[in-house]
C-alpha cells in the first residue's frame, strides 16, 4: 500500500494535481491523505507557530473539507484507492513533516500555478519549502497538465551523485507505472569531459537501466554551459511529459528550480516535476 499526501487550500491547483496523481497511481494500492493546513492564528490555540493544534475545524473550513471528500470519493472509482481527510493548525512545514512521519507517506503531490512570464519563480513558496526542507519525493503538478501517465520522462543528471537504492526504486516505480520512455539527460559544461567519479556513476546507472529497462531507455548529452537553458531547450524540443531529478544534484536542482531570471518558461506551465530525495 503507497501513501500519498496531498496538501490542499482547496484550489484548482490543488485538485488538478490530486486528479493528475489519482489517474498516474490508477491501478496501484494506495491510501490518499489529504490535508488542509490553517494558520494557527485561526485557531484558539495560545502557542508558538511549532504548536500541533488538532482541534475540530472551524465551519467555514468544515464545509469545505466535507465537499472536498465527497468529490474525492466519486474520483476514487478503484478499490484499490483509500481516502483520508486530515485538518490542523499551526506551521506549514512543521506539520507536512509531521504527517510524513506519522502516516509513513512515500510522496507528496502538490499542485502549483506555473511560471507565467519572466522574473516568475516556476514553484510558489510552499511547494519551494515542501521540495527543500522535507525528506520525501515530491510530485509538482502545474496548473496546466494535461491528466494522462506520461510518455516521456526526462532524468537530469550531472552523474556527482551516487544513485542509491532509493533512488533507484523510485525510478524504476515511475517507469513501471508510466511504461514510458526514459531519457537521461547528462549537460556538459567541461566539453563533454567527465571525472573519474562522474563515469562510474554514470556506468552504474547504465548497468541498472539496461538490465531492468533495456528497451525504454537512452542517454543523451548536451554541452552547454548554461545548464537551465539546456535542459529546458530539450524538455522543449522533445516534447517530454515529466521531468525528474534528484534534489541532492544541486548544480541542476537550484540552478533550474530557484533561479528566477528564465525567459523560457512555457513548459513550467505544463510540465511535472518529480524531485527524488534519499
Amino acid at each position: 500500500m503507497k501513501n500519498i499526501l496531498f496538501p490542499t487550500d482547496f484550489s484548482a491547483n490543488s485538485w488538478n494535481a490530486l486528479e493528475y496523481a489519482v489517474h498516474f497511481f490508477k491501478n496501484e494500492d494506495c491510501i490518499f491523505y489529504i490535508l488542509h493546513i490553517a494558520d494557527l492564528k485561526d485557531s484558539n490555540v495560545n502557542s508558538n507557530s511549532f504548536a500541533f493544534a488538532t482541534e475540530t475545524a472551524l465551519p467555514s473550513i468544515n464545509k469545505k473539507i466535507n465537499l472536498l471528500s465527497m468529490r474525492v470519493e466519486q474520483l476514487l472509482d478503484n478499490k484499490k484507492h483509500h481516502l483520508i481527510v486530515l485538518y490542523e493548525y499551526g506551521n506549514f512545514i512543521d506539520l507536512i513533516r509531521k504527517t510524513v512521519y506519522d502516516k509513513k507517506i512515500e510522496l507528496i503531490v502538490m499542485g502549483t500555478k506555473g511560471a507565467s512570464g519572466i522574473k516568475t519563480a516556476i514553484v510558489g513558496s510552499n511547494t519551494g519549502d515542501v521540495i527543500t526542507k522535507v525528506i520525501c519525493n515530491v510530485l509538482v503538478i502545474p496548473k496546466k497538465a494535461p491528466i494522462k501517465k506520461p510518455k516521456k520522462i526526462t532524468f537530469a543528471t550531472d552523474y556527482n551523485i551516487f544513485y542509491t537504492h532509493p533512488i533507484l526504486n523510485t525510478l524504476s516505480e515511475q517507469l513501471r507505472i508510466s511504461k514510458a520512455n526514459f531519457n537521461v539527460l547528462n549537460v556538459s559544461q567541461a566539453n563533454g569531459h567527465l571525472t573519474n567519479a562522474q563515469k562510474k556513476n554514470k556506468e552504474y546507472l547504465q548497468d541498472y537501466l539496461e538490465e531492468i529497462f533495456s528497451c525504454s531507455h537512452n542517454f543523451q548529452s548536451v554541452d552547454n554551459k548554461n545548464v537551465k537553458e539546456a535542459i529546458l531547450n530539450f524538455v522543449a524540443d522533445n516534447k517530454i511529459e515529466m521531468l525528474t531529478m534528484v534534489a541532492k544534484n544541486l548544480n541542476y536542482f537550484h540552478q533550474l528550480l530557484f533561479d528566477t531570471t528564465i525567459e523560457k518558461l512555457s513548459f513550467h506551465t505544463t510540465i511535472p516535476l518529480f524531485v527524488l530525495h534519499e
